[in-house]
């Protein structure tokens, strides 16, 4: 097996289930990772331009929607003598869901006549996500020609294949065991231009989800003294355009893929995140998105797959679409807990009553796991252990077999309790008690007060369990193992603890210090594990790097807590990291120091959902957001740490389904235009 590919050279573009990966230049190379891939199998493995067997000189690119690139060269062999360069090409790419559609054209801009013939390299290997992902290479299929104009690639004994078509008849049309060359002879004037359309679709497979028919929120527009807030808001909006997806018996409710090129699936933990940062555009999203995971909730007890009545589910794959996990798998203690608040906040931000009753039942199974089988020993904490011996050893979202570490870098024993998990089940316990107390029957009293004593009791039992400190001060462990003993190691999971509840405003304000400390906070954001500690690395997975949604979830939290000024250090942080992305957030980055260069994680997803959403989940924070339809209230509360972000006009926002817009003036008052007479809004000026 070969080492997972690198990613962060290559141009994407995307439209659930497709993403199409090349270099700079436009040119999908065989041999690596590049190539355009649907319903997780490569359709296309090549796709290169050459005019008289020469590639063009790349000029550059420009990415326009999540769907769509365009990469232009030179022919610097063709066209008029001199420095100048007279003949131009143009590649303009775009995704769709079956596959990809790319048109191709050759300009002159030279005195005389030109005379060229561009040949276009196709091939396939119909390789499947596990082979890519892993590095392994597949050999190519042969192709088919159908017609002068039609090429087939079919995967011998299956049904899974590959159609390419030109709009233009080629002159001729070469076949080998690799793929194919089509060729065309070019006799350009000055000033005309040659142009072919190039369609590539799969064929056969089919994977559990579709393309989303619609897109189930509001597009913000935004204009502040922050540029790079503008940009980097607007640039994730339009990656999240490409990652809708909804299951073909309901396409309605539609949820967002987990990222491109990996994740094109539902993912219980991500899709959740993402839809709770995209709440503020609309509660269309978060709907779909809770709708699906209940149908999808466990309903027996499976031990291989980690299903159990009431689990919210993991990640969802069709049977040969996983990666070493059966296609249904469980393994997630946090995603219930999860389903629970995001069901809570739709609700306050104005999912209607009636479509929050039709999940009662859904809420009810989860509420029964939460508070009984995810503590499995009975200790009153939730914990995880991989009972199947082949699925994930970490089951929060830092799942790699090295995410709980000690200080001095060995491994936390399962089963593990980890901080982040307690704060989550605290939130949802109170949450689904306000849900039921609010919208159940009576026979929801019980419960619902069984739910609130629950809350209280972990919360006692987590302060005298969990607190630890360091030279820096106090702050809860990462994680209780399998010996109770907490891992006393600073992490950003202290980040996820903050806004839940779980703390009191002198457990905050010490988390929030430890949060600011140089080994967590003096780089781009929040590194995932302190800089101090044996096992730190700025380029390791989960032990050193920074991830757009982690710091996010952080910073909301900090603002919740009435910690602006590290809220907006965070903050300024990712802002200054994001124009070394192109403002497309990745999945990760390196952690290193403030002082260094901004480093790419070379194998990070790029867009990832979580990470597109956060730049919203910054903007609310920033507004100091606080809604509460069920009340008929809003509260809109600049945060003044984020003075350098003012003035700040933002519409496209969306409360209960009516048009939301906010301008706030450089000293950080807000005027707020809201299209409904039924919500009283309050504004003022935040902590």
């Amino acid at each position: 097996m070969r080492p997972q590919p690198f990613l962060h050279e290559l141009v994407t573009v995307l439209a659930a289930p497709t993403v199409a990966l090349s270099g700079a230049d436009g040119q999908i190379r065989p041999g690596g990772t590049e190539g355009v891939l649907s319903a997780d199998r490569r359709i296309l493995a090549e796709l290169t331009v050459t005019l008289d067997g020469v590639e063009p000189t790349p000029l550059g690119y420009r990415l326009g929607s999540a769907e769509a690139a365009t990469f232009s060269g030179v022919a610097r062999q063709l066209g008029d003598p001199g420095a100048d360069p007279t003949v131009l090409v143009r590649r303009e790419r775009t995704a769709t869901p079956d596959g990809l559609t790319e048109r191709i054209t050759v300009r002159s801009r030279a005195h005389a006549p030109v005379h060229t013939r561009l040949a276009l390299r196709v091939g396939a290997d119909l390789a499947g996500l596990p082979a890519i992902k892993c590095g392994d290479r597949r050999p190519p299929v042969s192709p088919r020609r159908d017609t002068d104009a039609v090429l087939r690639f079919a995967a011998p004994g299956t049904a899974d294949g590959a159609v390419l078509r030109v709009d233009v008849l080629p002159d001729e049309v070469l076949l080998d065991d690799a793929g194919a060359q089509l060729s065309w002879q070019l006799d350009l004037d000055p000033g005309t231009e040659w142009t072919v359309l190039v369609r590539a679709h799969g064929e056969g497979r089919r994977g559990p989800f579709r393309a989303a028919p619609t897109l189930p929120w509001s597009v913000p527009r935004i204009r502040s003294a922050a540029p790079d807030l503008d940009r980097t808001v607007e640039r994730g909006v339009a990656d999240l355009a490409g990652l809708p997806m909804a299951g073909e018996e309901h396409p309605d409710d539609v949820f967002l893929a987990a990222g491109a090129p990996w994740f094109f699936t539902l993912f219980g933990r991500d899709s959740l995140w993402a839809a709770r940062m995209l709440l503020p555009l609309g509660t269309g999203l978060a709907a779909g998105t809770l709708r699906v995971l209940a149908r999808n909730q466990g309903r027996r007890d499976d031990p291989v797959t980690g299903e159990a009545p009431g689990k919210i589910i993991h990640e969802v794959r069709d049977e040969s679409g996983g990666v070493g996990l059966p296609p249904r798998y469980y393994g997630t203690i946090d995603a219930t807990a999860l389903w629970v608040v995001t069901l809570h906040e739709a609700w306050r931000w104005g999912m209607p009553a009636a479509e929050v009753r039709e999940l009662l039942p859904a809420l009810r199974a989860a509420l029964g796991w939460l508070s009984g089988p995810a503590d499995a020993d009975g200790d009153g904490f939730a914990e995880y252990v991989d009972a199947s011996g082949s699925g994930l050893v970490n089951q929060g979202w830092k799942d790699s077999p090295d995410a709980v570490q000690f200080a001095d870098g060995t491994l936390a024993a399962p089963p593990i309790a980890l901080c982040e998990a307690q704060a989550y089940d605290h939130q949802a316990a109170r949450a689904g008690a306000a849900l039921l107390t609010a919208l159940g029957s009576g026979a929801d009293a019980d419960t619902a007060a069984a739910l609130t004593g629950f809350a209280d009791r972990l919360r006692e039992r987590f302060r005298a369990a969990y607190w630890v400190s360091d030279e820096h001060g106090r702050f809860p462990a990462l994680a209780l193992d399998g010996a109770k003993r907490p891992v006393p190691v600073a992490s950003s999971n202290l980040g996820h603890l903050l806004g839940t509840g779980l703390l009191d405003a002198d457990e905050a304000a010490a988390v929030a210090h430890r949060l600011g400390a140089a080994d967590l906070a003096d780089t781009y954001g929040l590194r995932t594990l302190s800089a101090d500690v044996a096992g730190a690395n700025p380029l390791g997975y989960h032990t050193g790097s920074v991830w757009p949604h982690d710091t996010a979830i952080a910073i909301a939290g900090l603002a919740a807590e009435g910690h602006g000024a590290l809220a907006a250090r965070l903050a300024g942080g990712l802002l200054a990291a994001a124009p070394a992305f192109d403002y497309r957030l990745p999945e990760l980055f390196a952690g290193t120091g403030r002082d260094e260069p901004v480093l790419a994680y070379p194998a990070s997803c790029r867009p990832q959902a979580w990470a597109a959403a956060a730049p919203v989940a910054l903007l609310a924070a920033a507004l100091g957001l606080r809604p509460d339809v069920p009340n008929g209230t809003l509260t809109v509360a600049p945060d003044p740490a984020f003075a350098g972000w003012f003035p700040l006009t933002v519409s496209g926002l969306r409360l209960a389904g009516a048009p939301l817009s906010i301008e706030v003036a450089a000293d950080g008052t807000a005027a707020v235009e809201l299209a409904t007479a039924d919500i009283s809004v309050t504004t003022g000026s935040g902590r």
